[in-house]
């Protein structure tokens, strides 16, 4: 066992790309990425040379994500003894509505009848209750999901929200997500909820072919950065199939940027319905007009 662990701190000049970067980071951090501290925290076992572990980081950072990032790696030691307590630190049950609760898999919930209660083993902040993006779409989805809906989750990472939209009462989910890793938790997840017969695990990048190729559906759920929201949403409206009964909810978009996702979901033949707003997120219910 080692004796400390290297705390990795990860920064953005922007926020909306944090998401990005924690995909980056969770690697080094085996698997494990939490918000916290203004920006993502990870734990990694002691390397053999941690200038050259920092470096290799740095570079990936700078490799993956666009310049406007501009991340900053920094990093401090942790005793070993406190490195589980620091890690759960903070990551509790979270009532997101008065249906809907989050929990992590080690904390306990006295359900009451009528919840749906949701055990993930968080790998990744963003794929918790812990993110706002998170909780704004499970508002929305609380309300306007229908039983026996037909379900696409675009970006799907720990698959919160397809385990959501099938205890809700979706009938079919697929959970579109091209990353591998994130994929083998969101298996793990999937199972520890019940609803592996109802989800369907789709290993690959959504774009307009798939969604075609995938669709119809009766809801869409994209909670993903708006500059890859934005040029799929005709793919969208035509996975909705266009009639006024679908319904498509965008989270992971910056107040500063809603103006831009309105004006071009207004042209893809979208209208929205409903705002969902916390800290500096933007989430959306739309609806083909």
């Amino acid at each position: 066992m080692t004796d400390r662990w290297l705390v990795l701190v990860v920064r953005t000049a922007d926020p909306e790309l944090l998401p990005l970067a924690a995909e980056v980071l969770a690697p080094y951090g085996g698997g494990a990425v939490l918000e916290a501290e203004g920006g993502l925290v990870a734990y990694a076992a002691e390397p053999a040379d941690v200038d050259a572990f920092i470096h290799e980081l740095s570079g990936r950072l700078q490799d993956e994500l666009p310049a406007a990032a501009a991340p900053e790696v920094s990093w401090r030691w942790q005793e070993n003894e406190d490195w589980a307590r620091k890690w759960k630190e903070g990551l509790g049950p979270r009532q997101v509505t008065e249906r809907i609760v989050v929990k992590p898999t080690w904390c306990e919930w006295d359900e009451r009848p009528g919840q749906v209660v949701i055990d993930i083993d968080p790998q990744m902040a963003f794929g918790t209750g812990e993110h706002a993006t998170t909780r704004g779409c499970l508002r929305l989805l609380d309300d306007v999901l229908k039983p026996g809906d037909r379900v696409v989750d675009v970006g799907a990472g720990s698959a919160i929200l397809a385990i959501a939209a099938a205890r809700l009462g979706a009938r079919e989910v697929i959970a579109v997500e091209y990353d591998p890793d994130a994929n083998l938790n969101a298996r793990e997840n999937l199972e520890g909820n019940g609803v592996e017969d109802r989800v369907e695990i789709v290993e690959q990048m959504a774009d307009s072919a798939l969604l075609d190729e995938l669709g119809p559906f009766d809801l869409v759920l994209a909670n993903i950065l708006s500059g890859v929201i934005r040029p799929l949403l005709p793919a969208f409206h035509t996975a909705l199939g266009g009639t006024p009964e679908g319904r498509l909810i965008v989270s992971g978009i910056l107040r500063t940027e809603a103006p831009l996702v309105v004006h071009d979901a207004e042209a893809a033949g979208f209208r929205v319905v409903e705002i969902d707003e916390e800290e500096e997120w933007w989430s959306a219910l739309l609806r083909p007009a």
